[in-house]
């Protein structure tokens, strides 16, 4: 199954493939996992099978006609197995698709340096995952600190290999850390604006918004599969992320640090109250999901800064993979109504004098 040549090819991600794919044959190779496999018959009753590979950060439908040398061996394919494919890559009738491929399973190591994404990517979620600790640690709520610190105690590896989405945004192993650190970012710069603001409770609002997806859109320890859980299919992820809190603040003030807080204001139990209402309302109408609308200037915050981040990054990913109709236009993408337009680019230029 392996071409001498095979492993002497550049060895890219899929979203880099989608960069420079054309209709022209680009010869690369890349390390993949299979998510599915599908066996299907065209409308002339011949076999085809439908192969879905992902790796960190994208995913591609792999079409292997009968007449395929592959068709074969792509037939035993098992779920979550990890395979390269090299060859030469178009721009074909069905997408993204190999030509002249050859295929091999991946070593155990290769399959470890792959779960770990590309090195990019990987550099990048540690990055924010430290600046989301960072923010944390420079809250001053003692009882906020600790609850936090308690759920990445308990939760941190499982918060790290879970995406934020299964399709619109942040749909990617780690992704919900990326997420979380920007929405972090950004309701701190939120909270230096407006001063009344709570920082402390923002900050926990952010960590604790979408907790509940820990079960609803977590990855599998070994793979980029996101298998459906029962409990978050039948619940969802706000109902989880309040039991879990719930269950977090009273093992929290069963230890003994929490004696110390007694006489604090505001009282444990309002501060408690308050961030399950963010948890509560943070999709921000009720036919999106909130059982309660946002009541609080908190709540209202962290709703916006949810709703910016995940439009953002839909479009960062519009640009990065959706098809180019006219100079600076590019083809709509799921959910996006509309077809985007390349951004004005930022000029850096001195900042005239008495400029505010």
């Amino acid at each position: 199954m392996q071409d001498a040549t095979a492993d002497d090819l550049d060895l890219i991600t899929l979203t880099q493939l989608r960069q420079v794919a054309s209709q022209s044959p680009q010869p690369y190779r890349l390390h993949l996992q299979v998510e599915s496999r599908i066996e299907k018959t065209t409308s002339t009753g011949s076999p085809f099978l439908e192969v879905k590979l992902v790796d960190a950060a994208d995913s591609l439908v792999w079409r292997i006609f009968d007449n395929n040398p592959l068709f074969q061996d792509a037939a035993k394919l098992a779920r979550s197995s990890f395979i390269q494919l090299a060859g030469q890559w178009v721009e074909g009738k069905y997408g993204i698709e190999p030509r002249q491929v050859q295929m091999r399973a991946l070593t155990e190591e290769e399959s470890s340096t792959l779960l770990l994404g590309d090195p990019d990517l990987a550099s990048r979620q540690q990055a924010d995952y430290s600046d989301m600790v960072a923010f944390i640690e420079s809250m001053r709520d003692p009882r906020l600190l600790k609850l936090c610190l308690l759920f990445l105690e308990r939760y941190g590896d499982r918060f790290r290999r879970t995406g934020a989405a299964r399709k619109n945004h942040h749909a990617r192993r780690g992704g919900l850390v990326e997420h979380v650190a920007q929405m972090m970012r950004c309701a701190v710069a939120v909270a230096g604006v407006y001063p009344h603001l709570n920082r402390d409770l923002l900050i926990a609002g952010v960590l604790f918004h979408d907790c509940g997806k820990l079960w609803e859109n977590a990855y599998a320890e070994s793979g980029f599969t996101m298998p459906y859980n029962l409990t978050a299919e039948m619940l969802g992820h706000i109902p989880l992320g309040l039991e879990l809190v719930n269950k977090l603040w009273r093992d929290m003030m069963e230890q003994p640090a929490a004696a110390e807080w007694t006489a604090m204001e505001p009282a444990s139990e309002v501060v408690r109250l308050h961030l399950l209402h963010l948890i509560a309302a943070h999709h921000g109408t009720l036919e999106f999901g909130s059982p309660v609308l946002p009541k609080t200037p908190e709540a209202v915050v962290l709703h916006h800064v949810d709703n910016i981040d995940a439009k953002l990054e839909m479009f960062r990913r519009g640009y990065a993979s959706s098809k180019e109709l006219g100079t600076g236009i590019f083809e709509k993408f799921p959910p996006w109504p509309v077809n985007i337009v390349a951004p004005l680019p930022v000029v850096n230029l001195p900042q005239a004098d008495g400029a505010v």
